[in-house]
This record gives C-alpha cells, sequence and structure tokens, in this order.
C-alpha cells in the first residue's frame, strides 16, 4: 500500500473517529479503557488495519535507515545502549547514562544525539516532528517488553533524586506539583482521563497517539501538557529537568514490574 493511500486512510478514520467521539462525550460512565479500546478498534476497521502510531512509527523507519543531513549518514549506527544498531528492546532501559556524551539522556534526547553526531545536523536544525516519529520506530522495538529502568551510575541516581524532587515540587499560581493529582488520586479518573501514580505504572504507554488531541505524544509531551493544564510552563524539551521527571517515572514503574503497552499506543 503506499503512502498516499495510507494517509487516505487514516483520514476517513479521523472523520468517523470524530463522529464516534462527538456521540460518546455525553455519557459520564464511559470507561477510559474501554473507549480507548473502541476507538482502537473503529480506527483498524476503517482503515486497514493500520493504527495512526504505525504510521508515525513507518516514518519513523524511513528516516532512520535513510542517509541524511551534512554528513550523509543514517541513524543505523546510533548506539541506544545495547550496541550501534541494536534496538530490540533498548527502549526499557531508557533513560540511561552514555559515556559519548557523558549525559544521562531519554530516548528523545538520544535521537537528537545521534541526529548532531552521526548526521552533523546543528541541533537547532532538529526538527520536533521528526524525533517524534523516529521515537515511535524505534520504542516499537520494545513494544509490550518488561520496563527495566534502574538507575545505577551516579548520573542517572543524581536524575532519579532530581526528578523525585521535582515530582513534589509546588509551582504555579495554583500551587500544584505532579502528586497532588497523580499520587493522591491515583485510581481514580479525571473526566475520562484514567489516573495513575509513577508506581502504578505511569509512563509505561508512551509513545502513542492521542485520538483526543489527533497527534503522537511522546512521554515528554504527556510531562509538558501536564505541566500546561496546571498553568505551569514546562522544561525545554530534551533538557536535563524532562529527563530527570523521566527516569524517576520509569524507575518507579520498574519497581512495580510493569511492562510497556503497545507500542506506539493508542490512547485518548
Amino acid at each position: 500500500m503506499t503512502k498516499r493511500k495510507l494517509h487516505a486512510l487514516f483520514w476517513v478514520a479521523l472523520l468517523i473517529l470524530g463522529l464516534g467521539v462527538a456521540l460518546t462525550q455525553g455519557d459520564e460512565e464511559i470507561d477510559p479503557y474501554k473507549e480507548a479500546e473502541r476507538q482502537r478498534e473503529l480506527f483498524r476497521q476503517t482503515s486497514g488495519g493500520i493504527l495512526p502510531g504505525e504510521l508515525y512509527a513507518a516514518e519513523g523507519e524511513e528516516l532512520f535507515t535513510r542517509k541524511r543531513g551534512p554528513k550523509n549518514a543514517s541513524l543505523e549506527a546510533c548506539d541506544f545502549g545495547l550496541g550501534p544498531g541494536k534496538l530490540e528492546g533498548a527502549y526499557t532501559r531508557m533513560p540511561r547514562y552514555f559515556a559519548d556524551t557523558r549525559k544521562v539522556e531519554d530516548l528523545e534526547s538520544r535521537v537528537v544525539s545521534c541526529m548532531v553526531r552521526l548526521q552533523g545536523f546543528k541541533p537547532e536544525e532538529v526538527g520536533r516532528d521528526e524525533v517524534k516519529a523516529l521515537v515511535a520506530y524505534v520504542a516499537s522495538k520494545s513494544s509490550e517488553m518488561p520496563l527495566q529502568v534502574v538507575p545505577k551510575h551516579p548520573n542517572e541516581i543524581t536524575l532519579y533524586n532530581l526528578g523525585k524532587e521535582l515530582w513534589y515540587r509546588r509551582a504555579g499560581s495554583r500551587d500544584m506539583n505532579c502528586s497532588i493529582c497523580h499520587d493522591t488520586y491515583a485510581g481514580g479518573r479525571v473526566r475520562l482521563s484514567p489516573v495513575r501514580s509513577p508506581r502504578q505504572g505511569l509512563s509505561n504507554e508512551w509513545p502513542a497517539y492521542r485520538f483526543e488531541a489527533d497527534k503522537l505524544y511522546t512521554l515528554e509531551d504527556r510531562i509538558a501538557f501536564c505541566y500546561e493544564s496546571v498553568g505551569v510552563h514546562p522544561p525545554d524539551f530534551y533538557s536535563e529537568p524532562m529527563i530527570a521527571l523521566s527516569v524517576y517515572m520509569l524507575t518507579e514503574a520498574t519497581k512495580g514490574k510493569h511492562k510497556f503497552t503497545e507500542l506506539p499506543g493508542f490512547t485518548r
């Protein structure tokens, strides 16, 4: 199937999905997980079995293998922690410390590092949409695998502690922090959005296509969305605070013995 046909099917599915969402908005008893599954299957039925996240991953694979940038190179030599080009299960161990950059990097910042180092792009030339597509592709190689984020390197432990501090730090005019929602109301929901704590597996479904927003969200996107929802300016993408929060959440999810859901995911 051509890329043009894939996109045509995608937009037909999106139109039908929009109608389905509109018909369910007034029902206060909708189960969020069942609704997400219903919308997911609706997409599959109307798009030839193709989910939006799979389109992003396919785009990411094309970007990963194509020679690009000033150095005319692909990303196939990028080391995500298991050796150059080895993707199976790599995402389950990230964020992690990388000796070549001397930094703890999550999947998103690692993609940027490799585009800069291997392909010769300047950091400001790296497009956010390209990063998200590449993240979808690499993450798909860890779909439904157990999380294995266990801080051991001193830099990893430092970022875990920073992430924990940020999780509980109150900020903004509403005097909010992450814990007020995700720990206090864990197991409940806000409208149709289920609320989970880090130990309950929060963060194990990203990257995912959010049908309500009609776009792919990475974990960094989801963190930024949470900040913005309570009126606080989020950390910059790929920044140390953003990665620290990811380390904290994924470490706690690992302690809870969780695994990734199907990646790229499909959620509200």
